[in-house]
């Protein structure tokens, strides 16, 4: 990165007088950063200045760069085929990557992909792979690329090697009041997904109130910003604006949402989730070269369901990450939680809406997440839903079920999880599950 030094009270004056910062000084606050020459105080000051001033799109991409460099870009030259991976900004029940990741590597496209876990409100890929009981998520980087090789897809979590200054800037913001920054959101997801050694990038951006983004007009903003960072480093990049305003499919928790999973992969998905999942993979199948639209890419993942490929992906690749595939195929036999208990509807009418942040939030408290990085998970805790938005229910009738191992929090987690549902009498209209997708061309409305 050069040896170029600057004056770092001279940059955090830049930034809070609304001035662009040049490539040469993102690059030395970063490095220096990740080398501990500049103190944690200094950044957080930078940080708060960027987060009431924003940064420019070269900024941005600069920032990405400089991150994704402060570690290993792995190389996947060696791996035949287009790499494409998907990355959503979090919500609650969503299971999508266990669903569309077999579907696009049975149907020929390499899946990449390096996720997170849950923390907060919404789940983590990680953590719903680790209830698979032995499944390994801590490859290291030769592993990763020849299970890639060998199966056209790998499932791990993030190394130490990878965008470490991120892992680092992250910490800092959490406890800083700066997460909410859309050039600093974007350029902590695009420097990880960069260093996966991806060709090309589908963006589930999340709005609603289970999102980090609560606002279209939001949602809209970070996803032209993630689109834009893409496609400066040359990789093509597809977002879309999906709804999170009830969670996605009938369940919220580890097990719960990876037995579901198994089930959509077998023909058995919830319309809303299969409705994203399949725009998702299909474009991804279309990125990744192996269709000619992203309608077709749609055409191939429904096949890949319809004919077993894509269970039988998932499968393979819980076998070589050293799970236990016989769960998947009979789910009946995973251990269930000691206390399952029916949540019931206290009125006639129709559910309007599902605050899924309170949704979400619940099944923390059940045990399915943490509220603390050290908090232990219990995979077998959730909720499940028996109705959603648009469904009609009577008085008495069971609308959820809750599942955890801590008998205390039961009646708790009842109340929070009626109050989080609203039944009236008359029926809402249906939630727009995709709202726009963002490309190199602009937004466009679906």
């Amino acid at each position: 990165m050069g040896s170029t030094s600057f004056n770092m009270v001279t940059l955090i004056r830049k930034k809070r007088d609304k001035q662009e910062l040049s490539t040469d000084e993102i690059k030395y606050i970063i490095s220096a950063y990740t080398r501990d020459e500049i103190p944690d105080y200094q950044v957080s000051s930078l940080l708060m200045a960027i987060f009431l001033n924003g940064l420019s799109d070269r900024e941005s991409a600069d920032l990405t760069y400089a991150m994704l460099h402060s570690g290993i870009v792995v190389d996947l030259s060696d791996v035949p085929g287009v790499k494409v991976d998907k990355h959503s900004t979090g919500g609650v029940g969503d299971k999508l990557s266990l669903i569309l990741a077999p579907i696009v590597a049975a149907c020929g496209v390499p899946v990449p992909m390096i996720s997170g876990r849950g923390l907060g409100h919404s789940g983590g890929t990680l953590d719903k792979l680790e209830s698979i009981t032995g499944f390994n998520v801590n490859l290291n980087l030769t592993q990763y690329a020849e299970v890639l090789k060998k199966h056209n897809l790998v499932l791990i979590g993030q190394t130490e090697d990878i965008a470490p200054a991120d892992k680092r800037m992250y910490a800092l913001r959490d406890v800083t009041a700066t997460v909410e920054c859309i050039p600093l959101i974007a350029g902590s997801i695009m420097s990880k997904k960069l260093a996966e050694g991806i060709d090309a990038l589908v963006l589930d951006v999340k709005c609603g109130s289970g999102a980090f983004m609560k606002t279209p007009e939001n949602a809209l903003k970070l996803a032209e910003k993630l689109v834009s960072i893409g496609e400066s480093f040359g990789k093509r990049t597809i977002g879309y604006v999906t709804n999170m305003d009830q969670p996605l499919g009938t369940t919220v928790g580890n097990w719960l949402e990876v037995r579901e999973s198994a089930e959509a992969l077998q023909g058995h998905g919830e319309a809303d989730m299969m409705e994203v999942t399949l725009m998702l993979s299909g474009t991804m199948i279309y990125l990744g070269g192996k269709a000619t639209s992203v309608e077709e890419g749609i055409a191939m993942s429904k096949a890949s369901i319809k004919d077993g490929s894509a269970f039988q992906k998932l499968i393979d690749i819980v076998d070589e990450q050293g799970g236990n595939s016989d769960y998947l195929r009979n789910p009946a036999t995973y251990p269930q939680s000691g206390h399952i208990y029916d949540v019931q509807s206290l009125s006639d009418g129709y559910i309007t809406s599902m605050d899924s942040y309170e949704i979400g939030m619940t099944a923390v408290e059940l045990g399915a997440g943490r509220i603390r990085k050290e908090d232990t998970i219990d995979p077998t805790a959730g909720i499940e839903f028996l109705r959603k938005v648009g469904d009609s229910v009577e008085k008495g009738e069971t609308i959820a079920r809750i599942h955890t191992n801590n008998k205390n929090i039961i009646s708790a987690s009842v109340e929070r999880l009626l109050a989080a549902i609203t039944i009236q009498a008359d029926k809402p209209r249906p939630l727009a599950m995709i709202t726009h997708r963002v490309d190199a061309d602009g937004v466009h409305e679906l």
